[in-house]
Order: structure tokens, then sequence, then C-alpha cells
């Protein structure tokens, strides 16, 4: 299943897994809407039957200096990137636990492991979802369900084109700070989430895994 609030990009999606010969649903969803997420999960269990892996994704940030910045900016970085987690982990986690397994993978960011200027709320919010992952992980080892978190660093998304636009100037510096000398690429990112979720990850939980062509290295 792919939920988004963006209905006709989840579409797309779900076409280029059937064309490939898997199967997939487009589900709508707004994560800052714990209703609408509680009824995208029952639509995708009647769809599928059971969840067995959820990639926790949605992300959206406004770059501004903190004292420029208000509270309905913080409510909606915190609302989309900490509070959209909680509540779609909170609808599926019942379904793995029952069943006895399950791969949970949130989505961060190394801001929330270094800080970013300019996204100071953003970076709260991400490190807040790397605690998370690792409080979650240990609350739910003993139901057989694993937790762990990708953080990406610089990727070339419409995010980051919407964040960054008319100052190409920033992106370069950044990039060239990067030893691989490069912005990342959505596959890449996807890699790294598809090794959490498959059974090489089994022996994994709790962990954050940075790509980010070495901008940060721990």
């Amino acid at each position: 299943a792919v939920a988004d609030l963006n209905h006709e990009g989840a579409g797309e999606v779900a076409r280029c897994i059937c064309d490939q010969g898997g199967r997939g649903v487009a589900l709508p969803v707004d994560v800052t809407d714990v209703a609408s997420v509680q009824e995208m999960t029952v639509a995708a269990v009647v769809a599928f039957g059971t969840i067995d892996i959820l990639i926790s994704n949605a992300g959206w940030d406004r770059a501004s200096p903190f004292v420029d910045t208000d509270e309905c900016l913080w409510d909606r970085v915190i609302s989309v990137n900490y509070r959209g987690h909680l509540a779609t982990t909170h609808a599926v986690l019942p379904h793995m636990i029952e069943r006895g397994s399950g791969k949970i993978v949130t989505i961060a960011s190394d801001a929330g492991r270094v800080g970013s200027s300019g996204e100071v709320v953003y970076s709260g919010a991400k490190g807040a979802v790397i605690a998370f992952t690792k409080g979650l992980a240990r609350e739910v080892a003993r139901h057989g369900v694993t937790v762990n978190c990708i953080a990406p660093g610089l990727v070339d998304t419409p995010m980051l084109a919407g964040i960054t636009e008319g100052n190409e100037k920033l992106i370069g510096a950044i990039v060239r700070a990067i030893p691989l000398g490069r912005t990342g690429v959505p596959d890449e990112i996807a890699a790294a989430i598809c090794f959490m979720a498959s059974p090489d990850a089994a022996y994994i939980t709790g962990q954050t895994l940075s790509v980010n062509g070495g901008l940060t290295m721990m």
C-alpha cells in the first residue's frame, strides 16, 4: 500500500509497482489527522490481510531562521515530521504485535543528529523521531518487531528544491562539503530502507543509519 496526502503521486507509485509485477494500492492519508491514519490502516489491512512492514516517511519543512518562525510553523513542522510518525505507528503496531512479527522503518534526517541552521524546528522534530525509534525498539523487541531509522542527508527531491529555491549557492556549498561530492538520489535512500526491512536486518533494531555521502560520520 502506498499512502500519501498526494493521492495522485501515490497512484503513480502504485502503478509502477503493478507494472513490475507487484501489487500496489494507493490510499489517501493525512498523517496529521489520527482518524485519517486509522482509516488508511484499516483499508491496507482489508486490501492485503495484514501489515508486515511500515515505512513511516512523511516530511515537510520550510527553511527560515528560528527567530523568524512562528507557532503556526512550529505546529505544522512537528505535526508532520514527528506526530505523523506517532499516529501511523500507533495505528499499525497492534497488528504486528498480534502476529508476533513486523518491521518498522522511520525516516528522520541527518538534521536530527547534528542540527541544521535554518531548520531548527525541523531538526528538533527529526531528532525526536530518532529518539522515538530507539525507545519503541526497546519496548516492542519482545514481540518480534524491529524498529530502525534511516537519516538521509542532502537528497535531490522536490522537498529539497522547495527549501533551497533561488539559493543555488547554498546547495553548492553543501555539496562541496560532502566527501562523495554530490547530492544523493531517492533510489539510494530506498536501498537503505529495503535493507532494514529485509530478513538481512533481522538482528538489527534501534539503530539509525545515515545515508549522506559522508557529510557526517558517526
